[in-house]
């Protein structure tokens, strides 16, 4: 049940790519993240350079993303005009991404990159989100009513030029908060092949303060355009684009997606965050330590050297 991949150069089980496709799928779905956190370090894992693994799996977050959206949408819980904001910026983003992932692929040091990033971010962010989730998880089981705090939005949101009407959002503030974190998400985008949600979510809630309700549609939107133009620019610029290996995952992640994006809604807010937390820290945590773990074939990253 192998195919060989032609640009990753290796063989892998199809049906299990499939069936990974739709896991990372139903993550995305229910979380509203793009998914590629989980799915590129699942392909490292699985033998796929990590190159080609960034890149080819951006199509499978395009797919996922989609069909969340679609289902989103039906529910009247995506702002389009945020998203676009976000979207615009994160096409910059991805210029820029692309550009320094050539660069350090060129310098040897693509692979570094890539897990150096997946351990300070994911672990950084998976820690803070753990941490706060657990704690109000905690405060309900033991009956402690916590004291409304007023969400006040920061006052430099207010002081900002281009300022934007976002009603479905409930906010009038300035386009550039929305279009730097757009641009951050796409330069993650190229590098980690990731959407940015997880970033992109809590920024939305507690930076933005944008309403919970439509804050999972929108991050999807968003993340739909952003791996899109990565996608094609990774192809075109660095070649590591493998569209069999694209092609499997894409197939489940469409089904996954859409379970996850009906299921969303029966699961309280923290204790969504804290599951997504936890395994944004393991994903980290496993990636980290590959940099420290001494390989098991010490001539594996020494190609040519005789035996």
């Amino acid at each position: 049940m192998d195919i060989y991949l032609p640009i990753a150069e290796v063989s892998v089980n199809w049906p299990l790519l499939v069936l990974l496709g739709a896991t990372v799928g139903f993550v995305s779905g229910l979380f509203g993240i793009g998914g590629g956190f989980l799915m590129a370090p699942i392909l490292i894992f699985l033998g796929i350079p990590p190159s080609v693994a960034v890149a080819s799996q951006a199509s499978h977050v395009v797919a996922s993303s989609t069909s969340g959206v679609i289902s989103y949408t039906s529910q009247k819980a995506v702002d389009y005009r945020m998203g676009g904001v976000m979207a615009a910026g994160g096409v910059i983003g991805a210029l820029l991404g692309v550009e320094l992932f050539r660069y350090l692929r060129l310098l040897g040091q693509a692979d570094l990159a890539v897990a150096l990033a997946y351990l300070l971010f994911l672990g950084a962010i998976g820690t803070l989100m753990l941490y706060e989730s657990l704690g109000q998880i905690l405060r309900r089981v033991r009956g402690e009513v916590v004291p409304h705090k007023e969400r006040r939005r920061p006052l430099w949101l207010y002081g900002l030029p281009l300022k934007m009407r976002f009603p479905r959002s409930g906010l009038y503030i300035s386009a550039i908060p929305p279009f730097a974190l757009g641009a951050f998400a796409g330069v993650l985008s190229a590098i980690m092949g990731v959407g940015g949600g997880f970033i992109l979510v809590p920024a939305m809630l507690y930076v933005l303060r944008m309403k919970a309700g439509v804050v999972v549609g929108t991050s999807l939107f968003q993340i739909i355009v952003v791996t899109a133009m990565t996608t094609i620019l990774q192809a075109g610029r660095n070649q590591t684009v493998d569209i069999v290996l694209s092609t499997i995952l894409l197939l489940g992640g469409v089904v996954g997606a859409q379970y996850g994006a009906r299921l969303s809604g029966r699961f309280r807010a923290e204790e969504l965050r804290a599951v997504l937390g936890l395994i944004v820290l393991l994903v980290g945590i496993q990636m980290g330590l590959e940099l420290f773990v001494r390989p098991s074939d010490l001539f594996a990253f020494a190609p040519g050297v005789p035996e």
